[in-house]
């Protein structure tokens, strides 16, 4: 049987979503509790995508397929009896088994949060602590060369091991939420590190390092070269991934 799980995490103690050999990743502790349900028997956690040490999610997506018989409502409740307390399982829900949590995807959006005011030791894993003055109208405008079909080739740091870099951005957006500036990007799909990359180049803006048409300059570039600079992970939060139906 083929469930798939909704589910958010706190990103602060986990090297990251991706299963890794001796460190404590969030794919490790939902495949442990998801084994355990299943007498024991191997179950393989499939998500929408990765996420990168420090980065948190509100709504993450995965399937996995059981062999035992359990309900949707029970599997929920199972599988957070048995999951640590910065990983919660929010929805199960039986899917056909030919349903794919990553290939099936039609949008993302990523949230990442910057503190530009007096450093806040509350919110140090939650949102970036910049702590200086940023120019939001000048990045405004930058966000905007973000928009549509492009290669992002300049925002991807692996981007030698990548031929297609061609992603599509649907929504973008900088808004204010009381001390954090908070950004936005909708988009079909996204590349290692390519969020923060993005939001990276939108602080030089704000910092005047750089002006806003250079952002375009840099997308058709398809250069990683020296205005390269990636946010910090905490900043970072997967709000939600779309499918059809």
């Amino acid at each position: 049987m083929r469930y798939l799980i909704k589910f958010s995490y706190d990103g602060t103690l986990f090297h990251g979503f991706q299963y890794q050999e001796g460190f404590r990743t969030v794919q490790e502790c939902l495949e442990r509790a998801a084994t355990h349900i299943n007498n024991n028997k191997k179950v393989n956690i499939v998500c929408s995508g990765r996420t990168d040490k420090g980065v948190h999610a509100l709504g993450q997506i995965a399937h996995l397929d059981l062999e035992v018989n359990i309900t949707p409502y029970k599997l929920k409740r199972a599988l957070n009896s048995n999951l640590p307390d910065d990983i919660h399982v929010i929805e199960a829900i039986e899917v056909k088994d030919d349903f794919h949590s990553r290939y099936a995807v039609i949008s993302k959006t990523y949230q990442y949060r910057i503190n530009m005011k007096e450093y806040n030791p509350l919110r140090r894993h939650y949102c970036y602590q910049h702590n200086y003055p940023l120019d939001v109208f000048k990045m405004k405008e930058a966000i905007q060369y973000f928009k549509g079909t492009h290669d992002f080739r300049a925002f991807v740091t692996e981007n030698k091991e990548k031929k297609n870099c061609i992603r599509t951005i649907f929504e973008v957006s900088i808004g204010e939420d009381q001390d954090e500036l908070v950004i936005t990007f909708k988009g079909n799909g996204f590349l290692r590190y390519q969020v923060r990359n993005m939001v990276g180049i939108l602080i030089k803006v704000g910092t005047g390092k750089i002006e806003a048409k250079e952002v375009k300059e840099i997308l058709d570039s398809k250069v990683r070269g020296k205005h390269g600079c990636c946010a910090p992970a905490e900043g970072l939060c997967l709000l939600e991934v779309n499918y059809h139906n």
